[in-house]
């Protein structure tokens, strides 16, 4: 069986490493090393005398997860899958895809905001974070995605074939990768989202607006939680739910750290990756 991970940081490293030594092939899949790779000393990890970098610690646990035999692909997951035959999961990356029996989702904990007024208040009410699941409500409507990378691109080509029309917002940034013609690409910076009771604007900082339907949140890459939401995975608030076996309500789903809230440390990632590492490979 095939165990594809998402995110490199301690939880999905130590979920490769027990799903490995359960006998799986072990894909662990990542567009970087997270936000602990910027953490200069760490000095409540056990079994180190002497502080050290989030960096190092990571070194560390990639390096012995790959003498076991697990693969590291630098990829940006942008989305899922399902193969023809029915049966697992398609995760599907900028460079590449990956088949998978199982997946464990532990690319750390929701991101902050977009600071754009009306954003929150909006949110199920012509706000979303996921084109997958709500595209088929917007058929011949003009839609909005904020972003300007992979994961926006990603989301506007699933938008593209339902909404009359698709705009791109930057918000003062230029697009990273390129974008379908029938995109079109707005760079403008954000000010805030308006309407009454849905959606009805954007409007710009220089006080101009665009009507916009519904807007789309695709800024840099997808977390955890926006990836479960497009698997639809049960969320608890922010958090992924899972049971004590780190098991999703979606079969051979699995998440681990941060995503599932509690206890934000090492410890407790290290601890949620191994059970759901055994986890995936037992009941795959």
């Amino acid at each position: 069986m095939h165990v594809v991970i998402v995110g490199t940081g301690p939880a999905g490293v130590s979920a490769a490493l027990y799903a490995r030594r359960g006998g799986a092939d072990v894909t662990v899949v990542a567009k970087d090393d997270g936000a602990l790779s910027a953490v200069d000393r760490i000095e409540n990890y056990y079994g180190f005398e002497e502080p050290i970098s989030g960096a190092e610690l990571l070194h560390r646990g990639s390096e012995g997860a790959r003498r076991l035999g697990v693969v590291f692909e630098r990829d940006e997951v942008v989305g899922f899958a399902m193969p023809p035959e029915g049966n697992g999961y398609i995760v599907v990356g900028r460079r590449r895809s990956y088949e998978a029996d199982a997946l464990i989702l532990a690319a750390g904990a929701q991101r902050a905001g977009l600071p754009v007024a009306g954003i929150r208040a909006f949110e199920g009410h012509g706000v979303s974070s996921c084109a997958v699941c709500d595209a088929f409500f917007y058929r011949g409507r003009h839609v909005a995605v904020i972003g300007a990378g992979a994961y926006a691109q990603h989301e506007a080509q699933i938008l593209l074939p339902h909404a009359a029309r698709v705009t791109l917002l930057t918000n003062g940034t230029a697009p990273e990768v390129s974008f379908p013609p029938a995109v079109t690409v707005d760079t403008r910076r954000l000010l805030r989202v308006e309407g009454e009771r849905r959606v009805e604007r954007v409007v710009f900082a220089d006080e101009t607006s665009l009507d916009v339907d519904g807007v789309f949140l695709a800024v840099g890459v997808a977390g955890s939680t926006a990836l479960a939401q497009k698997l639809g995975v049960r969320l608890d608030g922010s958090r992924i739910a899972v049971d004590a076996h780190m098991a999703t309500n979606v079969p051979h789903v699995y998440a681990a750290g941060d995503c599932t809230g509690g206890l934000l440390q090492i410890a407790k990632a290290v601890y949620e990756g191994a059970q759901a590492g055994l986890s995936a490979v037992k009941t795959a």
